[in-house]
Formats: structure tokens, sequence, C-alpha cells
């Protein structure tokens, strides 16, 4: 008994030996652990919804916010922080965390390199870091998880390669980077996870093709490679792929035909994403099998030949995008798919648009889905009328139906469509009259009807579209005259143009409710009458344009009020009067008078100091202004009056013959005074500097800028030297580049300049004053041209200079239309075609007032007008432009051209906005300046790559994506897909007036 007493005891002490122990050891692992995620906690600089208060003495760690322990070793298996707005680094003491199995820090703003330590974590299931701002390159120990199923780095600022190693993660099923700077290509090591359901690299800059080792991936579902500048062709292999739900390829370079099989063993594929390539054929028929298929994007590439698929059995259809191809052959039986896709029940968006699809708009098209929210055919060859089931389309949005070649009149069901917010029929051959059940509309901003056939009246019932921003009916044959109902419409805020109708009749006062008015443009009808003065309450007109009317009387003095004012046009009409000096005190880039019959003084400040902006051509009395427009000298006239006719004597007639021929000697003298003295004083004239900039000597340039010296340098470039200068002798402050005659193309760049500047300006030009040609005191030849001097320096200075106050939205957007103007004039408006040819921030001058001008036309190519079809037959000795703005054409030894000036101008414009250099260390490998903008647009991105000066609580985000569209438009990489100034200038119109601020210029140039 005592000794059995003894044996228990004996096993007591034993059981509570081991508790004891083992007891410590988990104790001491529960501190490793506590002392980790303290250490975790330390890296958070910023906890806006207080996630980690918890995290502290009085709760046992378990229990703390977004963590989770093990029962039974009370390990942190767990880590779930997902959405809390963290700011801050991640630990490297994760690494201690050696039970974890999940981490989950989504959608915070982590920063900074992913620590290696995190290697260490050989239980890791999950591992969920997306949505943050990591940096640096993917960790190659990351692939030591033999349990990862899961791994999600997606938008991310990750660099460098894909690691070789993660082929060796065999268990994964979801791999995604994608919106990261990875490049390299992608890793053939990939094809080795063959557990792969998820893949997703798009919007990295990868590079390369589609490896062959994909080949093996037989459980992938969902592939995700678009934007990813892939080269190559179709993976055909990818047919392989029985379970394929998504197949995303859409903005990548590859090319030839898709198979003719695609979709015959892929029954559960969904998504089908190839737009935005190069491939060309035909849309295979065979998509048709896709039955479970819910968008089919396909746009912007080569695809041609008649649309052949049998929507009626894509039941689930949903989108479907195939605009920009070739489809159709402008025939009659192009549109017979058409029929089909009124089966599709699910179907909310079509675009067709831009293709050469001709023949009828089909009656079916009134049996589409109630859910069709979307539906353009824009650009296309299609005919017929608009058939009235249209307004079956009881959900749609948006209706873009221009540039087609319809007819018949509009049908009243139109009317119907009362979620309608976008209507675009412009361009096309109605006739008839607008209907007045346009008026049911009223949910509609944008409503152009322009260039038709269309007579009659303009609806009263217009006025019940309380909405509407745009109203666009010019080119067409209305009359009578304007509703005041219309002018009701205090809404309108982008564009009312009538012009080019047969509009009659008085503007009447009301026309002072559409203060919003960006844009007015009535040209090419037959008004009447005087210009109303309410008029002048339209504060935020920019472009005004009522020529070629019969409107007579004054300008009103109360227009003085229009300070937005950017474009005039009264020409062809009856005005008369004197030209209001207001005009002068107005930023007005143009102003066209001609053709009236205005009298007097034409003022000479303002826009009237630059004749180039300025028309007044059949006006023939008036008198003054500036010389260059040659116009007689203002004197002061004595009023005739009338007396009684009488009989003359032969002593009377001799008396007036003798006066008159003293009075015609004396004359004649005081002319020939007047002209000498006239040029005397025109020689010896120092306020214009013109004496003493016709022939500036050396010494005189020496003395200014204080013999060159390193203090007045502004400026330094390849061919010249920029210095400051004072005229000792009326304090007269100029600019004086000196060219470096002993490099290279030095001279060169020198008569360039001279060429290009000798007969231009423009308000948004800097302004060459003289040249100097002589030799300095040392003998040696010695050239400069003396400019305007521009307090605000340069673009660049203001963009990345820490010693200046930065630029605000509505700046750069002031200084991106004073460049597109300057672009305007060189390239359409000066006489000859100038092409600029080095484009960049450096070169981009600002006045005191902010006014951008474009200077340094060293590398400046002129093409004469009759040549300018001939321009790109000219060839270029060296390749013009700055690295980073020069096109790439021109490093491939092709011509100069306007393109090339448009180019550099959307680069200018994509680094104004992210405040990126084109050159920035973070564009390599792939990636750069216009496909990282490209991107963004595509993905909804836009605020994550704009500079972060730009951001806050009044950011207009549409604004900011209309002008990333137009950088990205004007910077491809082929010349044929860039546009043009005059699109330049009508975009910006377009974008810009849609924001509220009256602070934002007109762009509209000449």
């Amino acid at each position: 008994m005592l000794l059995s007493l003894f044996f228990k005891r004996e096993a007591a002490i034993v059981i509570a030996l081991v508790v004891h122990m083992f007891g410590a050891i988990f104790a001491g692992s529960n501190v490793s652990d506590h002392l980790a995620l303290l250490e975790i906690k330390a890296k958070i600089t910023h906890d806006p919804h207080g996630a980690l208060t918890s995290w502290n003495g009085s709760l046992h760690f378990c229990q703390w916010k977004g963590v989770t322990c093990g029962r039974r070793r009370q390990r942190v298996t767990s880590l779930n922080l997902k959405g809390m707005g963290l700011v801050g680094s991640l630990s490297p003491y994760i690494g201690n965390l050696s039970f974890l199995s999940n981490i989950t820090l989504t959608s915070n703003q982590l920063h900074d390199k992913i620590p290696t330590e995190i290697g260490r974590l050989y239980r890791l299931h999950v591992l969920s870091l997306d949505n943050n701002a990591f940096t640096g390159e993917i960790p190659a120990n990351m692939s030591s998880w033999p349990k990862l199923s899961y791994l999600d780095l997606k938008f991310n600022k990750l660099s460098g390669k894909i690691p070789n190693t993660f082929g060796s993660l065999s268990n994964l099923n979801y791999l995604s980077f994608a919106k990261n700077n990875l490049t390299g290509g992608i890793p053939p090591s990939l094809g080795n996870l063959t557990s792969l359901e998820t893949l997703a690299l798009s919007s990295c800059p990868l590079g390369g093709s589609i490896p062959d080792t994909f080949k093996q991936l037989k459980n992938m579902r969902r592939i995700g490679l678009g934007r990813n500048e892939l080269v190559g062709s179709f993976p055909f292999f990818f047919l392989n792929f029985s379970m394929l739900e998504i197949l995303s390829l859409e903005e990548n370079q590859l090319q030839g035909n898709l198979p003719s099989n695609l979709c015959l063993s892929q029954p559960h594929l969904m998504n089908i994403g190839v737009g935005g390539n190069q491939f060309n054929g035909f849309l295979q028929p065979s998509i048709s099998n896709c039955s479970q298929l819910e968008i089919l994007n396909a746009p912007e590439n080569n695809f041609e030949g008649k649309i052949g698929i049998d929507f009626g059995r894509l039941q689930h259809l949903r989108l479907l995008f195939l605009g920009d191809n070739n489809f159709g052959s402008k025939n009659l039986d192009d549109m017979n798919f058409f029929h089909s896709l009124s089966n599709c029940s699910n179907l909310e968006m079509i675009d067709v648009g831009r293709n050469q699809l001709g023949g009828l708009l089909p009656k079916s098209v009134g049996n589409f889905s109630s859910k069709l929210s979307y539906l353009s055919m824009y650009s296309n060859y299609i005919s017929g009328n608009i058939p009235s089931s249209i307004g079956n389309l009881l959900g749609l949005t948006t209706l873009v139906l221009g540039e087609n070649n319809l007819t018949s009149i509009i049908p009243e069901s139109i009317g119907k469509l009362q979620n309608l917010q976008i209507l675009y029929l412009h361009f096309n051959y109605f006739y008839g009259v607008i209907p007045g059940s346009i008026g049911n509309l009223s949910l509609v901003t944008k409503l152009a009807l322009g260039g038709n056939n269309l007579e009659g009246n303009i609806p009263s019932t217009i006025g019940s579209c309380k909405n509407l921003i745009l109203l666009e009916l010019q080119g067409n044959n209305l009359c009578g005259s304007i509703p005041k109902e219309l002018f009701q419409l205090s809404s309108l805020s982008i564009v009312l143009d009538l012009s080019q109708n047969n509009m009659s009749g008085l503007l009447p006062q009301e026309i002072g409710n559409l203060k919003l008015l960006g844009a007015l443009i009535f040209s090419m009808n037959q008004f009447t009458g005087d210009l109303p003065s309410s008029l002048s309450s339209c504060i935020n007109l920019q472009y005004l344009n009522l020529s070629g009317n019969f409107f007579n009387g004054s300008m009103p003095e109360s227009y003085s009020s229009l300070k937005g004012l950017e474009n005039v046009d009264l020409s062809r009409n009856n005005f008369s009067g004197h030209i209001p000096t207001y005009l002068q005190q107005i930023q007005l880039k143009q102003i066209d008078l001609s053709y009236n019959n205005f009298v007097g003084e034409v003022p000479v400040k303002g826009v009237f100091a630059n004749t180039s902006a300025i028309s007044i051509k059949g006006n023939t009395r008036l008198c003054g202004g500036a010389l260059e427009l040659h116009l007689p000298l203002c004197t002061s006239t004595t009023s005739y009056t009338k007396r009684r006719t009488r009989k003359l004597s032969v002593r009377v007639v001799v008396a007036v013959s003798l006066c008159s021929i003293i009075v015609g000697l004396g004359m004649l003298s005081f002319l020939l005074f007047y002209c000498c003295a006239k040029k005397k004083r025109d020689k010896s004239s120092t306020s214009t500097m013109t004496e003493s900039f016709e022939k500036i000597s050396y010494g005189r340039l020496f003395k200014a800028t204080q013999g060159f010296s390193s203090e007045n340098l502004i400026g330094m470039g390849s061919f010249a030297s920029v210095y400051k200068g004072v005229l000792d002798e009326n304090g007269f402050t100029m600019a004086v580049k000196v060219l470096n005659l002993q490099h290279r193309g030095g001279f060169k760049s020198f008569m360039a300049e001279c060429e290009a500047l000798k007969n231009i300006r423009h308000r948004n030009l800097v302004k060459v004053i003289t040249c100097c040609s002589s030799v300095d005191y040392q003998g040696n030849d010695f050239k400069a041209l003396v400019y305007d001097f521009m307090p605000n320096g340069s673009l660049d200075n203001w963009l990345y200079s820490i010693h200046h106050h930065k630029l605000d939205l509505v700046q750069r957007i002031n200084i991106i239309k004073d460049v597109a103007c300057a672009l305007d004039y060189l390239h359409c408006q000066c006489g000859n075609v100038i092409v600029h040819c080095d484009l960049k921030p450096d070169n981009i001058l600002l006045d005191a007032d902010m006014v951008a001008q474009v200077g340094d036309f060293g590398l400046a190519k002129i093409f004469s007008l009759e040549d300018v079809s001939n321009a790109n037959d000219c060839s270029s000795s060296i390749i013009r432009g700055t690295i980073g703005y020069a096109p790439p054409e021109y490093g491939l030894g092709n011509n100069v051209s306007t393109s090339g000036d448009i180019y550099s101008y959307g680069i200018l414009l994509l680094e104004m906005l992210t405040g990126k250099r084109p050159v920035d260390p973070m564009f390599g490998g792939g990636l750069s300046l216009h496909s990282s903008a490209r991107s963004a647009l595509a993905d909804g991105c836009v605020l994550q790559i704009v500079d972060p000066m730009l951001l806050n609580e009044d950011v207009n985000e549409k604004c900011l994506i209309s002008l990333l569209k137009i950088g990205v438009r004007c910077s491809y990489e082929s010349p044929q897909d860039r546009m043009d100034i005059g699109s330049v200038i009508h975009e910006l119109f377009a974008s810009t007036l849609e924001t509220t601020s009256g602070h934002i210029k007109h762009p509209k140039c000449k």
C-alpha cells in the first residue's frame, strides 16, 4: 500500500515537471509572438481607424484585432488587417511568427520593400498584400512555401523580374502580380504551377511572349495578361484549357488570326478580351459556341469581313465591344448580325462604331434587351432611317449614331427614351423638322444634331431639357427666331452652336440667362439688330462667334465684364462705331472684326498689339493701330456744313484756284516734312528699343550682362548660354542668348532660329527683339539673340525646383492651352509650317502673368505652304529633339513633321499631370510615361499616377481623365495614330469647359 502511494507520488512529480517544462517552452514562444506583433505595430506610422489600439498590455495578444491564434499552442496563425488604411512599412519581425498560415494586409498604404524574412514562414497558405505601395523587387525566397495556395501582390509598385523560383509553388492555385512595374518577361517556370487556376499579370510592362510551358496549366480558369506589352501570336494551346472562364489579352502587340475553333472546347468561357492588339482576319463564328459568354471585347484590332457570330446562342451576353476595326464592306448585308442580338436578353452595351458597316439599321433594334443602356454605331456607312421601334429601348442612356448615311426624319418615338443622357445624330442626312417629342428627354445632357438637312423652327419643347450642357444644331436649314425657351436652359455650359442655318430675328435679352455657357456660336445666319447688353451676364463665355449675320450698332460697354473671352469673331456684319477700348483689358487670343463699319482709332494694347491675332480688313474708316496694320494716321477732322449753291464769278473761281494751289503746295511740303520727321523719329525711339536694337553692339551686350558673368547666367544648353542683361541707359531688362559657335551645329542653330523667328509673332511665342552678329574683344566671331526677359523662368523650374511654389491644376491647364495655341499658330496659322522639334519644359518660359511662351527655335524646321504636302520628303541630317520628348520615328532616321511636335506635346502634357519626367528612373524595361498613363486610364486608376500636388478635396477627376487621354493620344508611337493640333485644341475646349472654374482659360486659338 505504502509502495503504491510512493509510486503515485513520483508519477505526479514527473508529470508536474513535464508540464512545467512544456509550459516554459510555450510561454517563451508566446513571448516571441507577442514581441513580433509589437514590432509590427511599431512600423505603422498612421492608424486612421484605430485598428491597432487594442494591441497593448490590457489584452492577451490573441485577442488583439486582426490576430487569430491556434487553440492548442496559442501561437499566431492568422494576421488579417484588410482595409484598415494603415500607413508605414512591414516589419522584418513578421518572419518570427513561425506558425502563420494567413497574412492578409490588403488595401492599406504600406510601402518600402517586402521584407525577405517573410520567406521563413513555411506554414503559409495565404499571402495577400495587394493594393498597397510596396516597392523594390519580389523576394526570391518567397517561393519556399510548400503549402502556399494564394499569392496576391497586385496594385503595388514592385519592380524587377518575377523570380524563376516561383515555379516550385506546386500547391499554388491563385497568383496575381497585376498593376506593378515588373519587367523581364514571363518566366517559363510558371508553367510548372500545374495547380494554378488564376493567373493575373495584367498592367505590368513584362514584354516578351507567352511561354510555351503554359500548355501544362490544364486547370487554368482565369488568365489576365492584358497590357503586358506581349508580342507573338495567339497561344493555340489555350484551347486545351477546358475549364477556362476568363481570357484577357487586351492591349498588347499580339497579331495574326484567332483560332477557328475558339470556344469549341471552352464551354465555361465568360469573358473574351482581345481588344487593343493587332489581330486580323475574321472574328471566328465558333465564338457562338461559348454559351456562357458575358463579355466579348475585341475593339481596336484589324478584324475584317462580316460579323458572322450567331449572337442568339449567347443568352448571357452583356457587353459587346467591336469598335475601331474594319468589319463590313459598306454592303447592304453587313448589319445582318443585328437580328440575332435581339435574342440576348441580358445585353447592356453595344459598340460597333468606327467600322465599315453598311446596310440598313434593322427594325429588330427595337427588340433589343430592356437592359440595354449604351448603343454606339458611330462612323459607319449605315443607311436608311431610324426605325420607330427605337422607342422601345427604354433603358438607353447613350445613343450614338453620328457620322453615318442615315436619312428620313428623326422619329417622334425618340421622345420615349426618357432615360437618355447622350444623343448624337450628327453628320447624317436627316431632313424634316426636329420632333417636338425631343422635349421629353428631360435627362439629356448632350444633344448633337448638326450637319444634317433639318428644317423648320427649333421646337419650343427644347426648353424642357433642363439638364442640357451641350446643344449642337449647326449646319442644317433651320429657320425662324430662336425660341425664348432655349434661353431658359441655364444648364448649358459647354457649347450652344446654331451656326450655318437660316435663323433670323433679334437676340433677346433672355440670352443673359446662360451664365455658365463657355461657347456661343451663331455664325452664318440672318440675325439682325443690336447685340443684347444682357450677354454680359454670361461670365464664363470664352468663345463668341456671331460672324456672317446682319447685326448692327456697336458693341455694348457692358461686355467689358466678359473677362474670360479668348476668341471673338464678329466679322461680316454691319457693326459700327468705335472699336471698344475695353477689349484691350480682356485676355483675348484672337479677334476678328473684319468687314464691318467700324470707325476711328484701332487700339494698340492687349490683343491689338499682336497683329497676327487680329483681323480688321474691310473696315475702310479705321486709322492708327500698330504700324504693321499700315492704316492711315488718325487726325482731328472738322464737320462739313452744307452751303447754299450759288454761281461763282470768274474772280471767285480764280481766287479759289490760287488758294487751292497754295494749300496744295503747303500740304505737299508738310507731307515731305512729316515723312522725314517720322523716319527720324522711328530711328531715335528708345522706348521701343528700335534704334538701340537695330544694330546693338557686342560692347553694349557685354556691359548689360556685366561681362557675361556667371551671376547673370540663367540657362545653358548644347548650343548656347542665356544671360540676364540690363541696359544702363533705360533700365530695360532682356535675355541674351549667346551662341556657342565652337560647338558643332551652333552656327546652324543660330541661323535656324533667326529664320524661324523673323516673321512670326504670337502671344505664346517668346518675342525676339534683335540679334547681334559681331566679334568679341578677342576677335572671335560672336552671335547672340536678344529676347524679352521672362521673370518667372522656365516651366521646368516650376515643375521641379524646390525654390518655387508649385503649380496648381488651373495654372497647369492654362499652360497646356498656351502651348497648344503656340503649336496651332506654328503648324497652321503663320504663313509657313514651322516644326519646333524640341518642345520640352526647359523651352517653355513664363512671363510675369504666368502666360506660357514657347522659345528656343534652334532646331526648328520650316516648310512653305506650297511644299507642305511634301514636307516629309525633306530630310534632316541630325537627330532633332531631346531624349524622352523626341518622337521614336526621329531616332529611326525618319524626317521631321508636325506629328513629331504633337508627340512632344503629349509627353509634356503627361509630365505636367503626373509630375514625372519621361526619363524618370521608374520608366524602364518597357514601361514609359505613355504606357503608365494608358494603363491608368484603362484600369480606372488615374488618381494613383497624378502628381500629388494636384490632389485635393475639389479635384476634378473627370477633367484629369480627359487631359490624360489627350496626352496619351498625342504620344502614340505611330505618327498616324496621333491627334493633330486642331483636334487637340477642340478636345481641350471640350474637356476643360466641363469644369466650373472661371479661372481656366479657353483653348481656342488661331
